[in-house]
């Protein structure tokens, strides 16, 4: 028989997510998979699963399980409270689950984005390759509900024989490093020296899709209309109003607003966990 985990809260946001579709932007299809990829893989590890298997990504906590036979998870991404039954437990852990026991998530005091791993890993039905679930492309699993199940695979590796991985601490205002371009041709010679010498706010508007950041604005040096042109996580989208748009896992696979930078690939799992009203900071690399 399938094991199966049952859903009694979703929290704010869950979806199912694995390492994505890389591959496919050519006929219009974006990546996709964990924002965070390395607290993805981290879970995955922790309970013996290959990385790349699928895994829980939920926003700001508030999840709430229920597991009818014996499991073995782990929590990772930004910190919050772990509950299994009656126990409480850290992040970065093997967690054993009896059957019948439900695991909590409180809500997190850092960072944005929490993963949660079950040994199997996820076995929803596989979409292009990939079971993520991507918000702007509607590829794979809908967003958790509660009264869903989701099936677990039987597919691992030997237990990793470690009781804990810490991590250090999300900082409070995270620096994102960047590389210019490829369009800073399009914007007056100070922009580039603005974006990384002030600070900027996250709005309300952060999703997978991306971050809509307030700050000094990012001036142009030429009109007219940029032809659409590939896009890739973490690029700085430019809007005529000159606030910059941070690229994140579901972005579209094309933009027709001016990127002024790219934030490096080894930051993209820090910037998956700003929330909104958070200072941002970015770097030349």
């Amino acid at each position: 028989m399938t094991a199966k985990i049952e859903v009694l809260r979703p929290g704010v946001f869950t979806t199912v997510q694995d390492l994505g579709r890389p591959g496919l932007a050519a006929i219009g299809v974006g990546r996709s998979g964990a924002a965070d990829r390395g607290s993805l893989r981290l879970a995955n590890r922790l309970v013996g699963n290959p990385e790349g298997h699928a895994a829980l990504e939920c926003v700001l906590g508030g999840l709430a399980l229920r597991f009818p036979a014996p499991a073995t998870v782990a929590v990772t991404g930004a910190p919050c409270s772990i509950t299994v039954g009656t126990r409480a437990f850290g992040p970065g852990s093997p967690i054993p689950v009896c059957p019948g026991e439900e695991l909590v998530l409180g809500m997190a005091s850092h960072g944005l984005r929490c993963y949660v791993a079950v040994r199997g890993g996820v076995d929803v039905p596989a979409v292009l390759g990939a079971r993520a679930t991507d918000t702007l492309g509607k590829l794979g699993p809908p967003a958790l509900s509660a009264g869903m199940t989701l099936p677990v695979g039987q597919r691992v590796l030997p237990h990793p024989g470690v009781d804990l991985a810490p991590r250090a601490p999300l900082p409070d205002v995270p620096v994102l490093r960047v590389t210019p371009g490829p369009r800073a041709s399009w914007f007056v010679p100070d922009a580039l020296s603005t974006l990384v010498s002030a600070a900027y706010v996250a709005t309300a508007d952060v999703d997978r899709v991306g971050v809509r950041l307030d700050g000094p604005v990012l001036s142009r040096a030429r009109g007219g209309e940029l032809p659409p042109e590939a896009a890739v996580p973490g690029a700085l989208q430019v809007p005529p109003s000159g606030q910059p748009i941070l690229f994140l896992a579901d972005h579209p696979v094309t933009g027709g607003y001016p990127v002024i930078a790219v934030v490096e690939e080894a930051d993209l799992d820090l910037a998956a966990q700003v929330r909104p009203g958070q200072r941002v900071l970015f770097r030349l690399s």
